[in-house]
């Protein structure tokens, strides 16, 4: 058995994604199709319990070619002479006590993003600036989610496909290892568009930073 995060849209007071422990039967293997059958096992047992939910698995091992583009590893977007994606863009835009951004990250692939600060000292992490905008650490996942809302919001096409869906999930991720996570952000892009504020929220970084400071305070911290 295992235990992985389900990402839901919340369209009640200000928690904006309900966050649920899923149990599930683990089918071990780094085989794509072992990953697939993890998928499906954990998307039958959040049926089980919600079968009301229309469930979207957003990595590149999901079984919905949807879920594949809206991968931060594919979801992409331009920015001045940059092909960037989620990814590139959020690993680029680091800056650790010794050093950083980290321009040429945005030329590399999202796998060799992903990679690059394996085994380098750089202390700890301070904050990140994204071309000169300066984002806080503080709430967490507060600068990936704002990548994620934009770049997504970009892509017409994904960004109404998106909302068909109430429940995402990310095979991949593990909370005990990581902070940001591609489902949750894409929780979070249905929950204002539904609530008919998204296009407010992207005009306005402050705007934006507020809600989710207090969105902080109400939702289940996770990550501890």
């Amino acid at each position: 058995m295992a235990f992985r995060p389900a990402f839901s849209v919340s369209l009640e007071s200000q928690v904006y994604v309900l966050i649920e422990d899923v149990d599930f039967q683990w089918v071990p293997g780094m085989a794509v199709s072992q990953k697939q059958k993890c998928i499906s096992s954990m998307h039958s047992a959040i049926l089980q319990v919600s079968p009301e939910s229309e469930i979207l698995e957003i990595s590149s091992k999901s079984l919905n070619p949807l879920g594949v583009a809206l991968s931060a590893f594919n979801l992409g977007f331009k920015h001045k002479q940059y092909a960037l994606t989620v990814e590139t863009a959020f690993q680029g835009s680091k800056c650790f006590e010794k050093g950083g951004p980290y321009r040429e990250i945005y030329g590399m692939t999202s796998r060799e993003a992903k990679k690059f600060f394996k085994e380098k000292d750089l202390g700890a992490l301070v904050r990140f600036s994204f071309f000169g905008e300066e984002w806080p650490l503080q709430p967490r996942t507060i600068f990936y989610d704002w990548l994620y809302l934009n770049v997504l919001h970009r892509n017409s096409d994904l960004s109404s496909e998106i909302l068909k869906f109430n429940t995402f999930t990310d095979i991949e991720f593990n909370p005990k290892k990581s902070l940001n996570c591609q489902a949750h952000a894409a929780a979070l892009y249905v929950s204002l568009c539904r609530r008919g504020i998204l296009e407010s929220v992207l005009a306005d970084k402050e705007h934006y930073k507020d809600l989710m400071a207090k969105s902080s305070k109400y939702e289940r911290d996770f990550f501890q």
